[in-house]
């Protein structure tokens, strides 16, 4: 399929995203579920806390006079930090399994019994290799990946594996419907980010090597057998607040990782805001997102219908969790104490459980570390557990107990993966007429 750019001009129509439900103060929630037994459990994980994804030698190198947190890993890969990270929630993991006697003390499985299944990628199979050592410290649990190392398998690459003209079309103009106020407002976010990495003090800015971020110069990139891509600010915004966010993670003193500037909670929100929707746009918007996570949602629905398996884990990227979560047409959602949609190391677990008349049902959550958990490690447990936030999927209905009847599940996530073909068979159409 050819190249194809759009630039996005000011007067556009814009569909705004509303926010979505936001918890009370205060308010906590459970993987737990009273008077039910839980049978199965299938987790998708981001990967944890990785370096930047370019080097000190890209434009991260040059938007700034300062110099960076030294990462203690290689570009993209796992971190220190992450590994321990990991290991966290892998425990916590591990004591929540054996509370619900889904796993005995010192549990060695069956062949068949669990799977940890990560992308071929150094930062995904480290985390796997972390989180499955906690979680079964005896049983020397292997970490399945496919192809070669360091490369990206195609269930967990957010390609598009189809596309035509009229396609490409349709998906633009959904990106200009559900985005384009968005990035027009991104002025104050890269004004900040500016101000923070002294942008204006770089040699690089002062010889016209970097220029100022600009809010017209969107261009989105769509090509078979390809990531979907982006140029110009926005992609620019992405790598920078990404790194700027790793490094408060990673450095112990806020006002380090700010560069030497005194920063409010609030905004490093607005710092990261330019990746936040870097990542909706390439891999939410519904068009792409149907097409991406095909091969994710099958495995997905293979793993949960997997008889003898008790627990599955399936580690790959955010773009991963954002496609699935959109192609299963998630309720926009905002969750309390992060900084992050999908925060680092952050895990959409499926869960099974059982009621006293032989029901079953399924819990669909969001699990993951709070920014004050991700910069202080402290240890957690069933009484200091990693956050749980409850995902809805729009129009399928909940029991009272924040639960989804098994076979409702099934079929909507079924229908989630038929979509893949209609919009193939669709575009097809539309292209040949």
């Amino acid at each position: 399929m050819k190249r194809l750019l759009k630039t996005f001009a000011l007067s556009i129509l814009v569909l705004s995203m509303m926010s979505g439900p936001v918890f009370a103060e205060g308010e906590e929630y459970s993987l737990s579920k009273d008077g039910y037994t839980l049978k199965k459990v299938v987790v998708l994980s981001r990967h944890d806390i990785r370096s930047p994804l370019s080097g000190g030698d890209s434009i991260l190198g040059k938007i700034t006079p300062h110099e960076w947190f030294a990462w203690s890993s290689d570009p993209g890969e796992l971190s220190l930090k992450g590994g321990l990270m990991e290991t966290n929630l892998g425990q916590y993991f591990r004591v929540w399994l054996e509370k619900e006697q889904l796993i005995p003390k010192n549990y060695h499985p069956e062949e068949g019994d669990v799977r940890f299944y990560s992308n071929a990628k150094q930062r995904t199979i480290a985390t796997g290799q972390y989180f499955g050592a906690a979680m079964l410290p005896t049983a020397n649990v292997p970490i399945e990946y496919h192809g070669e190392f360091n490369t990206m398998d195609p269930v967990f690459n957010p390609q598009l594996t189809f596309d035509t003209d009229v396609y490409e079309e349709a998906v633009l103009d959904q990106i200009e419907k559900l985005y384009s106020e968005e990035i027009h407002d991104m002025a104050d976010n890269y004004e900040l980010i500016t101000d923070v990495t002294d942008m204006h003090d770089s040699e690089a800015w002062k010889n016209g090597e970097i220029k100022d971020f600009k809010t017209i110069d969107t261009q989105i990139i769509l090509n078979e057998n390809e990531e979907p891509d982006m140029n110009g600010s926005l992609q620019i915004g992405c790598n920078v607040s990404d790194a700027l966010l790793l490094q408060y993670y990673e450095e112990k003193d806020e006002k380090t990782a700010a560069f030497g500037h005194d920063l409010t909670r609030a905004q490093w929100k607005e710092i990261l805001a330019p990746k936040e929707l870097f990542v909706d746009i390439l891999y939410g918007t519904p068009l792409l997102a149907v097409n991406i996570a095909h091969p994710l949602l099958k495995e997905i629905k293979n793993e949960m219908g997997q008889e003898d398996r008790i627990f599955s884990f399936l580690c790959g990227h955010d773009s991963n969790l954002v496609s699935v979560m959109s192609a299963l047409q998630v309720e926009e959602y905002t969750l309390p104490n992060s900084l992050e949609r999908t925060p680092i190391g952050s895990k959409l677990v499926f869960s099974e459980w059982e009621d006293e008349a032989g029901r079953r049902f399924i819990s669909f959550d969001l699990v993951y570390a709070t920014t004050d958990q991700i910069r202080e490690q402290p240890l957690m447990d069933l009484d200091n557990p990693p956050a749980v936030f409850p995902i809805t999927i729009e129009g399928l209905k909940k029991t009272a107990d924040g639960m989804y009847g098994k076979e409702d599940f099934f079929a909507h996530l079924q229908e989630s993966i038929d979509a893949y073909d209609n919009l193939v068979e669709q575009y097809s159409l539309a292209d040949a007429a």
